[in-house]
Formats: structure tokens, sequence, C-alpha cells
């Protein structure tokens, strides 16, 4: 068994145990085909079409996705900032970014610590004087559902895969704000954070909270001339399964306490397993990542195999509406007026209108 795939079973073992016991069901036959798209796309601002020369930072970008967005942006001319917490990862990542290591610097953080994330902020506007891009994408695995997880689960899952992306948020918007040059805003979350995944209640609670905030997000800077995007994947071949080495000693106690007969037939089965990882390789995920950042698209998916459950989902929630209750209009304008303009149905139309243009061959 060569090196990468050794490191990958032993890496995705948790993650996997996560998803079995989660009982996800496999695509259901039949599934209902998406409806005619309309005959002109909706337009909406494009602001980082061109990325060349633009500077991004991702928290999280020695390893996994955040590694594949660092690559697909360096690759496209971007020049990058990378977080990292571990040495070793940092050493592998900027082997592969050598090849634009001047268009590359990399900060050690924890993005828990906001006078930190101050200081980084600095650091880049040091060394490539503004920043137009701001990925958010450092997070870790808890696993196990919310009846066995612990305080301190609680706490170092939301610390990092919540407040992490805001406290990003609130040191690098102003700061992209005030250049004027438009900008993108973007946050990884999880298909964790678009279907519930029950063997893992904290960190779906973590993931569905970052999709809503970056939702808000989108309708916030609306006309800021600044995009927002929430990556939503499924499996991808990363170590998110090993993220617990940087869980902090006061945040020690889990409630996940792993069946040891269940791990060992989880990683035979894995030893077993023909053919490359089954999960999306980091640098396509970083690839799909860039497109829809110059594309600005609100959600970026990788799971097709997933939309049963995913319209199941929004369809309960409309099914879930009284039929019985008659508001009054005082009532609808005030909510009307809460709400505001949600960017939903106008990304729902672009969406389906693109996707029903020709493809390039």
């Amino acid at each position: 068994m060569d090196s990468t795939r050794r490191r990958f079973l032993t890496e995705t073992t948790l993650a996997a145990v996560a998803a079995s016991a989660a009982g996800l069901a496999s695509p259901a036959a039949g599934a209902a085909s998406p409806q005619a798209a309309p005959a002109t796309c909706p337009h909406v601002p494009t602001p980082m079409r061109d990325v060349t020369g633009k500077v991004a930072f991702i928290t999280g970008g020695d390893s996994g996705i955040g590694l594949g967005i660092a690559r697909a942006f360096s690759d496209a001319g971007m020049k990058v900032v990378i977080t990292y917490r571990t040495q070793a990862h940092l050493d592998e990542a900027m082997k592969y970014l050598a090849s634009a290591a001047d268009r590359v610097h990399a900060i050690s953080l924890d993005v828990t610590d906001r006078a930190a994330m101050e200081r980084a902020a600095q650091e880049t506007e040091r060394v490539f004087e503004k920043v137009h891009v701001l990925v958010n994408n450092a997070g870790v695995a808890i696993f196990g559902g919310l009846g066995t997880a612990s305080y301190d689960d609680w706490d170092w899952g939301m610390g990092v895969n919540v407040t992490g992306v805001f406290n990003g948020v609130r040191v690098f918007l102003p700061r992209i704000k005030q250049h004027q040059q438009g900008g993108q805003i973007i946050a990884t979350s999880s298909l964790a954070g678009v279907i519930a995944h029950g063997a893992a209640g904290v960190y779906t609670a973590s993931k569905f909270a970052v999709v809503g905030m970056m939702e808000a997000l989108r309708h916030e800077l609306a006309d800021a001339n600044i995009g927002v995007s929430v990556f939503c994947p499924g499996l991808v071949n990363t170590n998110i399964g090993t993220s617990s080495r940087n869980r902090p000693s006061t945040l020690a106690e889990s409630g996940f306490k792993p069946d040891p007969k269940m791990l060992a037939s989880m990683q035979k089965q894995m030893r077993e397993m023909r053919g490359p990882p089954p999960g999306m390789d980091p640098l396509e995920a970083g690839r799909r990542v860039l497109r829809a950042m110059q594309n600005n698209d609100l959600y970026v998916l990788t799971t097709p195999e997933f939309e049963p459950e995913i319209r199941a989902r929004g369809e309960a929630i409309v099914a879930a509406l009284p039929t019985d209750v008659h508001a009054p209009e005082s009532r609808v304008a005030l909510g009307r007026m809460l709400v505001g303009n949600t960017a939903y149905a106008e990304e729902r139309d672009r969406k389906r209108c693109e996707n029903a243009l020709p493809r390039e061959a």
C-alpha cells in the first residue's frame, strides 16, 4: 500500500465511522427533475471575475480543502496567504506551492484567537498591501450525537467552526470595503450544513450556522461589490478526521466514544477497498471554489448523489407551513420588512438557467 493511500485511510477513518453511523440513505430512484430554466439568466455582480494579482487570505490553507483552494487560486495568478497550525502540514503545502513561492505567505494562526486574527490581517497588508478575498476554511470535526456531546465538544466545535468564521469576517470585511476594489467572502461549510448528520450533532449545528451566516451576509453585501459564497462539500480526501490533534487541553473532555469493534471493522473495510480514495481530490474542490467565486455563486456543492435528500428537506419545510393561518396585512408587511429581499429566488433561477445552457466541449 503506497504512503498516500495509507495516509488517506488513517485520516478518514473517523469521518467514515460518523458517516456510517449517520445512516445516510443512498439516492432514491426517480428523483424529481429540475424545472425548466428561464429564457434569460438573471444577472448578479461578479466582483472577482478577474482574479489575477488579487490577494486571498485562506484559513487552514496548509492542508486538505484549504490547500486545494490555495493551489487553485495561485494557479490562477492570485497572491495567497495561508494560515496553519501544524508545521509538518505547512512544509508539505509549500512543496505544492513552490512554483508560486513569491506569491505565497504563511502565518501561524488559531482562528479562535481574535487578537491573533487582527495581527494576521496586519501582516497580510504589510506583505501584499491589501486583501480582496477572505476564505474562512479552517474547521474541526466533532463526532457523536448531540445526546452524548459534552460541553467541551460544543465549545470547541462552535468556537472553531462558527466563531472562527465570524472572527475572520469581523477583521477582514472592513478592510475589503475600504479599498473599494471589490472582493469575495467565502466560508467552508459541509454537506452537513445542508442535510443533518445524526451522528455528528455539534458538527451539523456548526455547519448549518455557517450556511446561515453566509446567506445573511450575501443579502447584507448585495450592493457593496463584495460577493459571498458558501462551500458545502461532501467527502473530500482531507485530514479533518484527525483534527483533534489541535484540540486545546482546556476543552479535552469528549462525549464521542467510538465502538472499538466498529472502528476495527471500518478500518478493515477501508484497507480492502479497491481503486482510488472515494473522496474528491482537494485540488478539484479548490478549482470548484475558484470558479464559483468568479461566478459569484452563493452555494458551491459537490454531491449530486444527495439531491433527493436536499430536495426532500426543502419540501418538508414547505409542507409544514400551516394552511389554517391567515396573517393580517400588518404582520405580513412587518415580516417582509424584517426579512428583506432574500437571494434565494434569484440564485435558484440563475443556476437553473445556467444549468440548462449547452455545456462547452
